[in-house]
């Protein structure tokens, strides 16, 4: 069906009974959900959900004649609704196809007798992986997306991994958006599949020494990761469980490989409390050693090099410290290097000949390189503001250490520090085809003063010859995800046409340190919807914007971010655009038979077993608190197929907004039918719904003609 080629009149006649309570037969008039009395009753409080019938009893399979209908008639509204932007949304995508390099590819990296890259072919959507000899030698395709793409609307490679022999690939893929992925092992001589292990694993699968079996995370029916499995190449019947996760169904499990390769290394973690086991990557069917046992509150990952555990642990500080032990006795940890209130450590690598620490300063990154004697390297980076990590290094040691750099001017910029020389060698600078000159934009970072006291940063980017007036703010502030101050070569679209970016690095991530995270969960949850609207009008009262004139966008946890906020300040936003919004929090804390929803307790609170818990969301919840407010105009995306947030949420708070709020604003609601949480597949599919949302804010802020 064309993407106009139904009206809203003819739609209505193609609904099911009692889906809609009423359409007018014009294009003036949305979808208007019926309201299908529903209540529960916890704690002693009773909460109605009129709209509690559009989750489809039959999840994850949706196929309700009237959920399907509701969410199609939205599809469509949405359709009708945007017809007239877009024009503009096709010039956007068209700027933003011309900054995207045709035959990019990534820096090789060395492993073993290899050395592998990916690429992508001039037009086409996917990768191809590749490796050539290292010294020099033809290259090689190891897997090819585009052709495993082909006849699928949606794609994802989950996980790629070639064996330490050089002889295989294992990959798993996902053609549905539902994150459960088929993991296949593939012979490179011939470019044929040897077998299927599986069809519901999730993450990166690792090899064994001898490349002759590979550990795997199995998904269950509720999408929970509950075992790791070890698949022996060629075997019949169900793999070897190295690990069931059976004391808490709030925890998950996810295997990975210790940087010498010598052990497997299995968590099993909820957002608060983790614990590692080990297992020999030479003997994977020795029994799994146990670090240490888990402890409500401690979290702690492991690094291993010959004999020595390198352990960072927030056990003595929220922080983090490094500690070591032996592989002989992994329990007992000695500090190496002490946790402080000003470094927050949020990674550590052991390579054979230091110890690489990625840390954050005063809210910045800093990549320090510690050797055996003590001694200190900080990698030098210039800019006030920036984004640096520690990148994809493959082997035990790394004389070359591959960093990721980027600044909210300065494309993404590949490095590789030589550790010898203490030098920053560039190995790639992001390219902008249709042409970039960094001296025309300037970035800036603010520090903005909470209503509680605290100093929120905040980052924006503006073009140095627009004037001000025009601000689009985005947050996430949860689960401890620092949200960096990095480079996007789209919003290039708004920076030209006068709206300055920013980011408002509120509590919920842990931008400024552990304590950041703290601050912004379970009864402090509103610290983060509180700093998002204070950094707005602390960006109004520094002369960025008037209030009424600051666009926001969130996604996920950040869409729950985009609903509070909707409903404390509705007049502060000119447009707000909410991506897969997490605003149905109390009834989905309240259902222990969602994917989630144990394990994230720990992030919200147990509303089932803890009334302060259940009555600290109720007063948060977008959804519970829709107002008859004049609420500005809103984009709400979902996936049908998301595992993380299931499509009735961003569903029902729309119907509910437009059976509450007091005016007419655009409202729009559009479910991506074959995808999840990420939405649309493929480099430039993804980028028609980033010209959509471009063109919507524009709209709002009168700037469509521009």
């Amino acid at each position: 069906m064309p993407r106009r080629a139904i009206a809203v009149i003819a739609l209505a006649l193609t609904l099911t009974s009692g889906a809609l309570a009423a359409m007018t037969p014009t294009t003036s008039a949305p979808p208007v959900a019926e309201r299908r009395p529903h209540s529960v009753t916890h704690h002693g409080i009773t909460i109605s959900d009129d709209w509690f019938w559009l989750k489809d009893p039959s999840y994850p399979r949706v196929d309700d004649p009237d959920v399907l209908a509701y969410v199609t008639a939205e599809n469509d509204w949405f359709e009708a609704g945007f017809a007239p932007l877009e024009p503009l949304a096709a010039t956007i995508l068209e700027e933003l196809k011309g900054r995207v390099e045709q035959d990019d590819a990534s820096v090789p990296v060395k492993d073993g007798a290899f050395e592998y890259w990916w690429r992508f072919q001039p037009g086409e959507q996917y990768r191809t992986w590749l490796r050539r000899p290292v010294g020099g030698g033809a290259e090689t395709v190891v897997l090819a997306e585009t052709a495993l793409a082909a006849g699928h609307d949606y794609f994802r490679l989950g996980g790629i991994a070639v064996s330490p022999d050089g002889t295989k690939v294992a990959y798993a893929i996902d053609t549905s958006g539902a994150e459960r992925f088929t993991l296949k092992v593939r012979d490179l001589a011939s470019g044929a599949d040897l077998e299927t292990v599986t069809h519901v694993s999730v993450g990166t699968p690792v090899w064994s020494a001898d490349s002759a079996s590979l550990a795997w995370t199995e998904v269950n029916d509720n999408w929970r990761r509950v075992k790791v499995r070890l698949h022996r190449l060629g075997q019949t019947g169900d793999d070897a469980v190295l690990y069931e996760e059976t004391e808490d169904k709030g925890f998950g499990v996810s295997v990975g490989r210790s940087q010498d390769r010598g052990w497997f290394v299995i968590t099993t973690a909820d957002h608060v409390t983790s614990e590692v086991r080990l297992v020999p990557t030479a003997a994977p069917e020795t029994p799994a050693r146990l670090v240490r046992r888990r402890q409500a509150g401690l979290l702690y990952d492991v690094d291993v090099r010959g004999e020595t555990l390198f352990v960072r642990a927030n056990d003595t500080h929220p922080n983090f410290r490094i500690a070591t032990a032996s592989v002989a006795a992994p329990g007992d940890w000695a500090e190496l290097i002490a946790a402080s209130d000003r470094d927050y450590l949020t990674g550590h690598t052991a390579f054979a000949s230091y110890l690489a620490l990625q840390t954050r300063r005063d809210g910045l990154d800093r990549i320090v390189l510690r050797r055996d004697d003590g001694s200190e390297t900080v990698v030098p980076f210039t800019e006030a503001s920036f984004s640096a990590r520690i990148g994809t290094n493959e082997e035990p040691d790394a004389p070359l250490l591959r960093l990721n750099y980027a600044s909210m001017v300065t494309p993404a910029t590949v490095f590789d520090y030589d550790v010898a020389t203490a030098t920053l060698v560039p190995r790639k600078v992001q390219k902008i085809p249709s042409g970039y000159d960094p001296s025309l934009y300037a970035t800036e970072r603010l520090t903005i003063t909470a209503r509680d006291g605290a100093r929120v940063p905040v980052s924006i980017v503006h073009r140095r010859d627009q004037p001000r007036g025009k601000v689009h703010l985005y947050g996430y502030g949860a689960y401890g995800i620092a949200i960096p101050p990095g480079f996007s070569a789209s919003r290039l679209s708004l920076l030209d046409r006068g709206i300055a970016f920013a980011i408002a690095h509120i509590r919920g991530g842990d931008d400024m340190g552990y304590r950041w995270y703290l601050d912004g969960k379970l009864d402090k949850r509103t610290n983060s919807f509180n700093d998002f609207v204070d950094a707005a009008k602390g960006l109004a009262a520094a002369g960025w914007a008037r209030e009424g004139d600051i666009s926001a966008s969130g996604g996920s946890a950040g869409g729950e971010l985009m609903g509070a906020v909707l409903n404390s300040d509705p007049g502060l936003w000119r447009a707000v655009v909410a991506h897969v919004p997490f605003v149905d929090v109390l009834n989905t804390m309240l259902d222990d038979t969602l994917p989630l929803t144990p394990g994230e307790w720990p992030e919200w609170g147990n509303p089932i077993t803890d009334k302060a818990a259940f009555e600290t969301i109720r007063a948060y919840s977008p959804y519970d608190n829709v107002g008859a407010h004049a609420y500005p105009p809103l984009l709400v995306t979902a996936g049908l197929n998301d595992p993380r947030v299931t499509y009735w949420e961003p569903a029902k708070w729309v119907a509910k907004l437009r059976a509450t709020r007091s005016n007419d604003a655009p409202l729009f609601l559009k479910t991506n039918m074959g995808a999840g949480h990420g939405g649309k597949s493929g480099r430039f599919t993804a980028l028609e719904e980033l010209a959509e949302e471009y063109a919507f804010l524009l709209d709002a802020f009168g700037l469509a003609g521009r």
